[in-house]
């Protein structure tokens, strides 16, 4: 028995952003930022907002890997305010804030959570969508993987002209989190048919326009499929869960603060790698699943495991026409205190809800020795 949830109104193409009027809100409470206040981003969907007679205010205190405290500084914020309705501007950050923010706010008085809405200005979390919300505790260095189908947004708006200057590091990074989100839905033991399609399609548009967006800002048509496909990707991993590339990404970003989609992409490789075990004489699903996705973008093999191979190679050709980095000692990590920090990021790992959907079960020793490949060889 399976099930496929999609309860939220997706808006999308270039102007969608005016389709919030019709939302009915009267006391609109928006959650970002400080950029998006700072930059004017905020200060004009409030204008949209008020052309349609609703009150607002704005919190902008939202941090990259949104903390314990500043959720509870967004619920003070909504107390005041008393709002009918939260606007998350921003990317997963603020959008994550404004999921455990207005569910606490609502639980707290006795209630549902006020009407949520998400305006995703970046193509990589997909979270406009999807049930998850990922919160730090900052003194235990530590991310919890917040789960309920109660947070998914009521509403989602996918304008392209808001990402269009997004920069090219940062479009790099957030599309490597969609590419990672699609393949670790399509290999998850919880994947279906329907998971199947979006991821499918996720990865064929990330394929395509993750490149032409990283190079060209401004290319609006390479925005909306990057936007699309990160959707996309919320979709399938939503219902069909992740695995251990986030779980690993998760603890190696809580201790030392790598954003969230390059840690992913530094972990990818090695990931499917291992999931595919293809070292190993018998040929696991994982790695016919795989292989599917090489045979889908054209990419050859003799054999599953040569596609896989060849899968592989051309997911790091990738990587370095964007620019991400291979290794953490690229990210200003320095190895001795990657290398003691393995085995509490491998433990944390082995408790993170993404790994019960992984397709296949990690030992610690396991995850260990992945870590340990992200700090080989220097620069590629």
């Amino acid at each position: 028995m399976a099930h496929f949830l999609m309860s939220t109104r997706i808006h999308m193409g270039q102007s969608s952003l005016e389709e919030i009027k019709g939302l009915g809100m009267k006391r609109a409470y928006i959650i970002c930022d400080p950029f998006m206040k700072k930059c004017g981003r905020a200060e004009e969907l409030a204008s949209i907002l008020h052309e349609a007679g609703a009150e607002t205010e704005i919190f902008s205190d939202v941090v990259p890997d949104p903390s314990i405290e500043v959720v509870t500084a967004a619920i003070q914020g909504m107390k005041k305010f008393g709002p009918d309705g939260i606007v998350a501007l921003g990317g997963g950050s603020a959008i994550d804030t404004a999921k455990a923010a207005g569910q606490l706010y609502g639980a707290m008085n006795g209630g549902a959570r006020p009407m949520l809405a998400a305006v995703p200005t970046t193509s990589g979390t997909g979270s406009e969508v999807t049930s998850f919300a990922v919160i730090s505790d900052t003194q235990a260095q530590v991310k919890y993987a917040l789960r309920d189908q109660a947070m998914v947004p009521d509403a989602a708006f996918l304008d392209p002209a808001l990402t269009a200057s997004v920069p090219p590091a940062i479009t790099a990074d957030t599309g490597m989190d969609v590419l990672t989100h699609a393949l670790e839905a399509y290999v998850s033991t919880k994947a279906d048919d329907f998971t199947d399609a979006c991821a499918e399609k996720a990865i064929r548009l990330v394929w395509q326009y993750l490149e032409r967006a990283v190079a060209d800002g401004s290319d609006i048509e390479a925005r909306e499929h990057m936007h699309n496909a990160s959707c996309l990707a919320g979709i399938a991993f939503s219902n069909a869960s992740l695995g251990i590339c986030h779980s690993m990404a998760h603890a190696l970003g809580a201790a030392f603060h790598i954003p969230h989609g390059r840690s992913n992409a530094l972990l990818l490789p090695h990931v499917v790698a291992y999931n595919a075990a293809l070292d190993y004489k018998d040929e696991s699903r994982a790695l016919l699943r795989y292989a599917q996705i090489a045979q889908m973008l054209g990419i050859g093999g003799a054999t599953p495991k040569a596609a896989v191979h060849n899968l592989l190679r051309q997911i790091r050709n990738l990587m370095k026409r964007i620019n991400e980095p291979f290794y953490v000692t690229d990210c200003r990590v320095e190895k001795e205190a990657f290398l003691e920090q393995v085995p509490v990021m491998a433990q944390k790992a082995m408790q993170d809800g993404c790994t019960e959907t992984n397709p296949r079960v990690p030992e610690p020793c396991e995850l260990e020795g992945l870590y340990r490949e992200l700090c080989k060889g220097g620069s590629v």
